[in-house]
């Protein structure tokens, strides 16, 4: 299992998070007012006929957390266990996130409370088209574009599309992005998180002066992220991957993993377990390992007050959302720790997404090698602004993120004279 989630409120999390970077920065006190709120929330209740015969009913929600900078942009979770609370904090954080990659839009999220595992595709479409139906007023790629997240597909997304397409009758390829390539997706979105996140790694390993082509890494969380991240940090630096885990648990190796053989092995077992030459550990253990450098890109609160002191890595790159906790970030700024904070490190998806966007607004197409090129030269300047800002400050990463962003929405907001 992955290691203890402390019972801690997303949103309150959010919040803190806001108010220790607020005072940063003596924010005006009518600007963090309206900050510390979502602007729109909207709950939905979706009967859904099921395979059998009868009729279930869904909650669902869409989040608009703060439109200053531009239409809201936020993923849509599938989720067995989704909050409310949960999905406030996703839609700040994700606000905080196009700001500081200085993309024009605002933070948005929303999420459906169901079992996608337990239900057929046919049930899975009829409750994406039907969520669409009861969103569809609140969502448009002129106010609030929506996209994959947890245990959502392209292919969810192009139900999505079409549903929306037929309530407005017209094309609307912008609604929604992290579409198939076939109706409107961009290249280079499927490995755009980590690979963003290693190009915010390569600045922030230039500023320790550490070597990645002689770094060890261990991995936290084995989907879309995590495993593009294990493929891509020995791809661009030839840094060596020793750990690596899933929800079931992790394996080490200090002679390296081998991505290819390993993706064989997880489809063939559903797991990393077990994988050959490799012994197995528990996620707390992965999480302690003296490597060089610590990606958690699994779930929330991995990195808490109780195992902040234990982490030996020099860097932490944050590809899951909100991985550690307010008191953590304490501990390791105090140990020296580099901490990458997670709505830099992992805003190459929602930057890729806004190429998406922009393409289909604007009805030319790039090549991969344009997306990635972009996609570098936005994350490593937003990373260098970051790590310039912690130095100048003597302040934490995410809390010099967050002035960052908080300043550039706060701006926003002033000049539209909403305070």
């Amino acid at each position: 299992m992955l290691s203890q989630v402390e019972d801690l409120d997303p949103f309150d999390i959010a919040q803190r998070q806001l108010d220790k970077a607020a005072k940063v920065i003596n924010l005006d006190k009518q600007a963090l007012a309206i900050l510390r709120e979502p602007m729109k929330i909207l709950q939905v209740s979706i009967p859904l006929k099921m395979d059998n015969g009868e009729t279930e009913v869904f909650t669902g929600f869409r989040v608009h957390y703060n439109n200053a900078r531009g239409p809201t942009k936020g993923g849509i979770r599938f989720h067995p266990e989704e909050k409310l609370s949960t999905v406030k904090a996703l839609a700040a954080w994700m606000t905080w996130k196009t700001a500081i990659v200085g993309i024009p839009l605002g933070g948005g999220k929303g999420g459906v409370i169901c079992d996608p595992k337990k239900m057929s595709q046919g049930e899975l479409e009829r409750l994406s088209r039907a969520y669409v139906r009861a969103i569809g007023e609140f969502i448009g790629p002129e106010v609030d574009i929506p996209a994959p997240d947890v245990y959502t597909t392209p292919q969810i997304m192009a139900w999505m599309m079409d549903e929306y397409e037929t309530l407005v009758g017209k094309s609307s390829p912008g609604v929604i992005t992290g579409k198939p390539l076939e109706l409107g997706g961009s290249l280079g979105r499927g490995d755009a998180t980590a690979r963003g996140g290693l190009y915010v790694l390569r600045e922030g390993a230039k500023r320790l002066g550490l070597d990645l082509s002689k770094a060890t890494v261990a991995v936290q969380g084995f989907g879309n992220a995590g495993q593009f991240a294990v493929k891509l940090v020995r791809e661009m630096f030839g840094s060596k991957v020793v750990a690596v885990s899933d929800t079931k648990g992790g394996i080490y190796s200090k002679d390296g993993i081998d991505y290819d053989k390993l993706v064989q092995h997880k489809k063939k077992t559903g797991t990393v377990e077990n994988f050959p030459g490799t012994k197995n550990i528990t996620n707390e253990e992965l999480l302690e390992l003296p490597v060089d450098i610590l990606i958690p890109a699994a779930i929330e609160n991995q990195l808490t007050g109780s195992n902040a002191n234990n982490i030996k890595a020099k860097v932490v790159l944050e590809l899951a959302n909100g991985p550690t906790t307010p008191e953590a970030d304490d501990i390791l700024f105090k140990k020296k720790v580099l901490l990458l904070p997670d709505f830099l490190s992992n805003s190459g998806g929602v930057t890729v997404s806004y190429f998406e966007w922009a393409q289909n607004v604007s009805g030319y197409y790039w090549t991969e090698e344009e997306v990635y090129a972009r996609l570098d030269q936005r994350l490593t300047e937003s990373a260098k602004a970051v790590l310039d800002a912690s130095q100048k400050l003597k302040i934490d990463p995410r809390t010099a993120a967050y002035t960052i962003s908080i300043k550039r929405v706060a701006d926003a907001m002033k000049l539209r004279g909403w305070y």
